[in-house]
């Protein structure tokens, strides 16, 4: 629909602070979003539509209405932005994902006798929450130990119920691993103790518990009473092994979040480690698909949201540690402080020390999730057909590119000019064949003509492998699909080389980096698959694939032409001679300067390469520039 229908007047809209809703033509929300100034954010959507981003675009068109709720203070409008998300799931929105379920350790704190166990799903109203936890079977085995200290009840509500009928206990209750409240083995009010010693020590509060446990039991030593002696000493060590699962990540007493994000062009990754007393006591992650517009403020600003939006108040710690600090801090700090029951929330990025370098491991964690994401994702096969009849389609190839080659060049300032080869088959890699050229002479001189060179290299090398007796494994395949780096200028001299090979029946595209366009021979427009299409995915995995190869070809080369010396040049001078020479004389200049005499002291360097040696460097020395007067370089050859 045409915005300029449903824009309403620019002296109806409020100016205070609120929160704004887009709806299409079936009443369904679409977009929900706040503002400081709503007047002023709803004109930025209807003034110029055309040069929206293409995102906010469609959903500017696919509306047919907006609507609008004022509210006192921004906070309120964080409040009820997020409440609306959640509510009406709305399509435009960047909603995050979890990866995995996480698990939970559970108290009903609320029952009779309170059950602990672990779950995994929505949080329930009336149940404590501890975790979430990594792996289901580490807080298994934790809650097996802490059973051996605190026995309370684990059994389902069927089971107690049993138990209280025929008065006889369940199986833990005769091992020891359940008080048994249920046949009265204890009061009410001593299970709930021991319930509370369970809520403590997952707290964080452990310190206290060991110690007087230790002091209890040296009690008991002394009296002689060697049964409740050995009792806490199996407490005792029970408590340290559980602790021992939760490694000590900070030598203070802290309570804090830390989150961090990592992205590419399509996907971001997010941690969060969930540090109490100090120790890692459960961690978290999501997927997101990263809007083109979406900045890392953006991104913190919408992690924080889902984590605490609908978080009770106790799972709100006194710091949340960013990377990067969100969009509108102060906001987000008075609506974390609102979600803590008006508890003063420190919001901020740590610059150096333990939390630091404890925030640099998150970070690692969100890079290997997102990793680990895309390798599953790229692994399935049918997720990989997909893609392939998507890259068909979108252009209008006659089959799908079952295998893709992919070319890119790299260079610094022109030299060291490289260019890559990549091949996919089947969506996958095959790293067998990846090769690299050397780019040299006039096909160095710009990026065009360095990717004519490439490809004609590379296909000239089937074409011979096609006349001969005996294919080459490396060239003799043909690609259903030719991939270029690049824009138009790249795909146009690609697509050249191909001709003037009479290879025409190869497809060829070029995909931009910059908004991830896809361009074809002689358009004038790119084209631009949907963002969350799987063709885009396998297209940009082999492009950055060809990127990274050719990257690392250009580092090597590079990194021989810094080492390179005068001496490298000179004929009949090896490298075990030229280590020679410069472990005698120190460096090239340190050579220049010596006679032929004691040169010949070097092992190996007779009269005649001697006087090559001479000749070569103040030659070279010559035609830099000569040397000045006394015979002193005016800079170091080394």
């Amino acid at each position: 629909m045409d915005p300029s229908e449903y824009r309403p007047r620019t002296g109806e809209i409020p100016t205070s602070p609120g929160v704004y809703r887009f709806r299409d033509e079936d009443r369904r929300v679409i977009y929900v979003g706040k503002a400081k100034n709503l007047r002023q954010r709803l004109n930025s959507y209807f003034a110029d539509p055309a040069n929206l981003h293409p995102r906010t675009f469609r959903m500017v068109h696919t509306g047919a209405s907006v609507e609008w709720t004022v509210v006192g203070t921004e906070v309120e409008a964080l409040q009820l932005e997020w409440t609306w998300i959640k509510e009406f799931s709305p399509r435009f929105n960047v909603m995050f994902r979890d990866d995995k379920s996480y698990p939970y350790l559970a108290i009903t704190s609320k029952d009779r006798y309170p059950r602990v166990f672990v779950t995994r799903g929505r949080r329930k109203p009336g149940i404590t929450y501890f975790g979430p936890f990594g792996q289901a079977w580490a807080i298994r085995e934790s809650l097996d130990l802490l059973l051996k200290v605190f026995p309370v009840r684990t059994c389902t509500k069927g089971v107690l119920q049993r138990a209280e009928r025929s008065g006889r206990p369940c199986l833990l209750g005769y091992i020891g691993k359940c008080s048994a409240p249920c046949v009265g083995q204890v009061s009410e009010e001593e299970h709930r103790e021991l319930v509370r010693g369970i809520t403590d020590f997952m707290s964080g509060n452990t310190g206290t518990m060991i110690t007087d446990r230790k002091r209890r039991m040296a009690a008991a030593a002394e009296v002689y009473d060697y049964e409740t002696a050995a009792r806490l000493r199996d407490e005792i060590a029970a408590l340290e092994k559980v602790l021992a699962k939760n490694a000590v990540v900070l030598s203070m007493n802290a309570d804090c979040d830390l989150f961090a994000v990592h992205f590419d062009d399509l996907e971001a990754s997010v941690q969060v480690f969930h540090v109490r007393g100090g120790r890692i006591r459960g961690e978290r992650g999501w997927i997101v698909e990263r809007l083109e517009d979406s900045t890392p403020a953006s991104l913190a600003a919408d992690y924080l949201r889902q984590a605490y939006g609908e978080a009770d108040p106790q799972a709100v710690p006194p710091e949340v540690l960013v990377d990067t600090l969100p969009e509108e801090p102060e906001s987000l700090s008075d609506w974390l402080w609102d979600r803590r029951g008006g508890r003063r929330v420190d919001l901020r990025v740590p610059e150096r020390g333990e939390k630091r370098a404890l925030l640099e491991t998150v970070r690692q964690n969100a890079e290997q999730a997102l990793t680990l994401h895309r390798t599953r994702r790229a692994s399935d096969l049918t997720t990989r057909s997909e893609a392939l009849k998507e890259i068909q389609e979108h252009l209008g190839l006659e089959e799908p590119p079952l295998r893709i080659e992919a070319i890119d060049n790299s260079h610094t300032g022109g030299q060291d000019v490289v260019g890559s080869l990549v091949v996919f088959e089947d969506g996958l890699p095959v790293k067998r064949d990846y090769r690299h050229f050397a780019v040299r002479g006039e096909a160095a001189r710009d990026d065009t003509s360095s990717m004519y060179d490439v490809v004609s290299r590379r296909f000239t090398r089937y074409l011979e492998s096609l006349a001969s007796d005996e294919p080459d494994e490396r060239f003799g395949y043909r690609p259903s699909l030719l991939l270029v780096d690049g824009g138009p200028p790249q795909v146009a001299a690609a697509r050249r080389a191909l001709d003037d090979l009479g290879l025409a029946q190869i497809a060829v595209a070029g995909l931009a980096k910059r908004l991830e366009e896809v361009w074809l021979p002689g358009d004038d427009f790119p084209l631009v698959l949907p963002r969350g299409s799987e063709g885009l995915y396998l297209l940009q995995r082999v492009r950055d694939e060809s990127h990274r190869f050719a990257i690392t070809y250009h580092r090597k080369r590079r990194g021989r032409s810094s080492t390179a010396s005068a001496l490298d040049s000179i004929p009949g001078l090896g490298p075990a001679k030229r280590k020679a020479l410069l472990a005698e004389f120190g460096s090239v200049a340190g050579i220049r300067r010596a006679g032929p005499e004691e040169l010949q002291r070097v092992k190996g360097v007779g009269p005649s390469l001697a006087d090559t040696i001479q000749r070569e460097l103040n030659g070279a020395q010559r035609q830099a520039g000569g040397a000045q007067p006394g015979g002193e370089e005016s800079e170091s050859d080394e």
